[in-house]
C-alpha cells in the first residue's frame, strides 16, 4: 500500500479513491481536467500586488505587510508551502516589527486556486495565530472552497512527487 504524505490525516476510505487514482493513471489527468489554467503572478513585484490586493479586501484591520516574495528554498529547508514572519528590529531607539509572507516558489507554475489558498492560508495568520475553527472560517470566507482546494493541493503535491520518482 502507498503511504501517502500529505494525505496521512484524511479517512483511510478518501486516501483509497486516491491510490486507485494513482494506479489507474488517472490523478493528473484530473488535476489538468479540473484546474486547467495557470496564473500570471509571475514576479516577486506582482506577489506583493496580489496579496495587498486581497489583504485590502479580506483583512483591513491586521498589520501592513512590508515584504512578500516567492521562496525557491521554502519547500526544501522549512517542509512548507507558505510562511508569515514578523520580523523586529531596533531602528534609533524604536522597536520596528516587519511583517513578511513568503510563498513557495513551486506555486509560480500552479493554478490559480492554488496560488489563492496559500495566500489565503497565510493572511489568515495576520489575524489568527492559530489552526483553529476560527482560522478555517476565515479561509473560507476570503476563497469559499477552501477545504476543497487544500484537498485538491495535496492532490497536486502527491502527483508531483510521484513524477518526479517516476522521471529519477
Amino acid at each position: 500500500m502507498q503511504h501517502l504524505k500529505y494525505l496521512s490525516a484524511y479517512p483511510a476510505a478518501l486516501q483509497d479513491k486516491v491510490r486507485r487514482l494513482i494506479a489507474e493513471q488517472q490523478l493528473g489527468a484530473y488535476l489538468a481536467d479540473k484546474y486547467p489554467r495557470r496564473h500570471t503572478v509571475q514576479t516577486d513585484r506582482a506577489l506583493y500586488d496580489y496579496v495587498a490586493d486581497l489583504k485590502r479586501e479580506f483583512v483591513r484591520s491586521g498589520p501592513s505587510i512590508d515584504k512578500v516574495l516567492y521562496d525557491s528554498k521554502l519547500d526544501v529547508l522549512r517542509h512548507a508551502l507558505g510562511l508569515h514572519t514578523t520580523i523586529s528590529r531596533v531602528q534609533g531607539g524604536k522597536l520596528k516589527a516587519k511583517k513578511e509572507i513568503r510563498i513557495a516558489s513551486l506555486f509560480k507554475e500552479g493554478a490559480p486556486e492554488f496560488l489563492q489558498m496559500i495566500v489565503v492560508h497565510e493572511l489568515a495568520h495576520l489575524k489568527e495565530s492559530d489552526h483553529n475553527k476560527a482560522f478555517y472560517r476565515l479561509c473560507e470566507f476570503m476563497q469559499p472552497g477552501y477545504h476543497q482546494t487544500e484537498f485538491d493541493l495535496r492532490l497536486y503535491l502527491t502527483h508531483r512527487d510521484l513524477v518526479r520518482e517516476q522521471s529519477v
